[in-house]
């Protein structure tokens, strides 16, 4: 088993899209890359603690790779707006890849690097790309809000 952390806006959808791969034995959503412990939504919400909502994400990598989570990661979000997604602001919100090792950071980096170079986007990709920091779970009502409600993303 692997482990992967992305940051791609809400993260209620996020999860509902990576819970669906194949070879993703788990999700969970929650708060890292901030300075604050143990953080609430609410203190997130404040744009204050320096946390992303990010997605957790246990996988075998010999059902997907993370160059594969990597692709789909940068197809279903904008990585060009700085901290928004949609009609969200803030930095709660931003585009981060939470790397777990070197070989993922390299990945990372050489992806960003490629789709920077191919003109696929119009504006230089701002996703920031950092070492794992502590994870802390959201709040469990929070944890597959989506698949609870029977939707599959946040916004129309």
């Amino acid at each position: 088993m692997a482990k992967a952390t992305f940051g791609a806006g809400c993260f209620w959808g996020v999860e509902e899209l990576f819970r669906k791969i194949p070879g993703v034995k788990s999700t969970s959503v929650g708060y890292t890359g901030g300075t604050t412990e143990n953080p609430t939504y609410e203190d997130v919400c404040t744009d204050k603690t320096g946390h992303a909502e990010v997605v957790d994400i246990d996988f075998d990598p010999s059902e997907v790779s993370f160059q594969d989570l990597l692709k789909i990661f940068f197809e279903n979000h904008n990585p060009t707006t700085l901290n928004r997604q949609g009609p969200d602001k803030g930095t709660q919100y931003r585009s981060a890849i939470f790397y777990h090792s070197e070989e993922q950071k390299q990945q990372a980096e050489q992806m960003k690097k490629e789709l920077d170079q191919s003109g696929k986007f119009s504006k230089p990709i701002v996703t920031e790309i950092t070492a794992a920091k502590p994870y802390y779970p959201a709040e469990e009502y929070h944890q597959k809000y989506l698949q609870k409600r029977g939707k599959d993303s946040c916004h129309i």
